[in-house]
């Protein structure tokens, strides 16, 4: 990763929007002071010669330094790359301006540090878009053939839509990796609840009454977060009617992440999954799972956002705010996935104990779980789920409150992953548990 992070197309890229940064400063000074422009509309007028010049600089020290070769033909880069070049570093700008800076404003997020973020992210966008859209320039036709791309495996950067790519696993396993041993006999499902009276029977019911059905072993693990509602009392009465389902009070102080916790540390499967209560997740998405993870994987991740993936009911403001942070998190490690927020996924029982301690306490926790496995090198894939709004009670999730939460998670594990020369990584689990035996 960090050879990608410093190569030398991206240290070049950088320099070039140094060089820019540094013409379109040098051009307002030039424009404003020496021409003693003296009123605010023409320097406006002046500030937007300086950018669109500086943009067009940046543009040829990108297509003769960094991106070289291609067609160099008027046509192809006039009226195609050119614009499209605008398109993407206006695109990166407006991000930035628009929702980046103003959404880590409201959450509490220091300016500098949002700064910070807000260069980066953008200077992403406009690398990602650059690299996989403005300058892949077809190669020029042969006889009777049709224009062939210099890239087949384009990777689009993430919308607010589902995106493009197929639904296949992103990491996928080789046939002959897999082992048959890896089977799972009996699945966990960890469900933290807290004032949930109103939804709780439902979800329970739903997820056994199907996992009956489909004939798969299990439990289900309510871990009840201290509840000031009949919750507690509604998870006896569902204890007398169904031995495979348990609950515990939760041993931790009250929040989301103690109450996961407290559920990893007492679950009895192969493997677990986190399930939310208020019956966001469509059990249907369980079972496929639990058959996705016999095919040998380590972890199955859902995505709402990819082909086959359903949001219901999403409010708009949460949507936006889980999109871009999302794409933040593919940036910073470079991943496909998409979807690493949300709570529902599914582990062996080898990988909780491997990136355990946990240390959130809140609903970071469901970064940290998936981020870990990923860094620490065990292996997944991924599937489209649905998710739909809940219908009754309130939602526990607080944006504000949580921003700065997730931030830390995140710079924490990408520390771990750079800094930690590979001390928490399966492949050095492994070489330890060996020179034990």
């Amino acid at each position: 990763m960090l050879k990608k992070l410093f190569s030398r197309k991206i240290i070049k890229f950088l320099l070039g929007g140094g060089l820019a940064a540094a013409l379109n400063l040098l051009l307002i000074f030039v424009l404003i002071e020496k021409l003693n422009i003296n009123t605010a509309f023409l320097r406006n007028i002046a500030n937007v010669v300086a950018i669109e010049i500086s943009l067009v600089f940046s543009f040829f020290i990108y297509r003769t330094w960094v991106w070289t070769g291609g067609i160099w033909s008027i046509r192809e880069v006039f009226l195609r790359q050119l614009p499209l070049y605008h398109v993407s570093a206006g695109v990166a700008v407006i991000i930035r301006i628009v929702f980046i800076f103003p959404i880590l404003d409201w959450l509490g997020v220091n300016y500098a540090i949002n700064t910070v973020i807000g260069a980066l992210v953008s200077a992403s966008i406009n690398y990602l878009i650059s690299d996989s859209f403005v300058f892949k320039t077809p190669r020029q036709k042969t006889d009777n053939q049709s224009p062939i791309i210099t890239s087949s495996d384009t990777y689009y950067p993430e919308s607010f839509a589902p995106a493009l790519a197929v639904s296949s696993g992103f990491r996928k396993l080789e046939s002959e990796n897999l082992d048959n041993s890896t089977f799972v006999k009996t699945l966990s499902i960890v469900i933290p609840a807290y004032n949930e009276e109103d939804c709780i029977v439902q979800t329970v019911n739903n997820i056994s009454q199907l996992l009956e059905q489909e004939k798969i072993d299990y439990e289900i693990l309510v871990v009840n977060d201290n509840s000031k509602d009949k919750t507690e009392r509604l998870l006896q009465q569902l204890n007398l009617l169904n031995p495979k389902l348990r609950y515990i009070n939760n041993y931790y102080p009250n929040g989301f992440g103690f109450a996961i916790r407290c559920g990893l540390e007492n679950f009895t499967g192969d493997a677990v999954a986190v399930v939310m209560a208020d019956s966001s997740d469509a059990p249907e998405d369980i079972v496929f799972y639990y058959h996705k993870l016999q095919e040998g994987y380590d972890c199955v991740f859902g995505s709402r956002f990819i082909k086959g993936g359903k949001v219901i009911d999403y409010p708009s403001h949460k949507l936006i705010v889980n999109r871009l942070a999302n794409l933040f998190i593919q940036i910073l490690f470079g991943l496909r996935f998409n979807d690493t927020t949300n709570a529902f996924k599914i582990y062996r029982k080898q990988v909780i104990d491997g990136i355990s301690p946990l240390i959130s306490h809140h609903f970071n926790l469901t970064v940290e779980m998936p981020l870990k496995a990923i860094v620490r090198g065990y292996s997944y894939t991924t599937i489209p789920i649905t998710w739909r709004n809940r219908t009754t009670g309130v939602s526990k999730l607080k944006l504000k409150e949580m921003g700065s939460r997730y931030l830390f998670v995140v710079l924490y594990i990408w520390l771990e992953k750079h800094l930690a020369r590979g001390d928490y990584h399966l492949s050095k689990r492994k070489i330890q548990t060996k020179s034990k035996v």
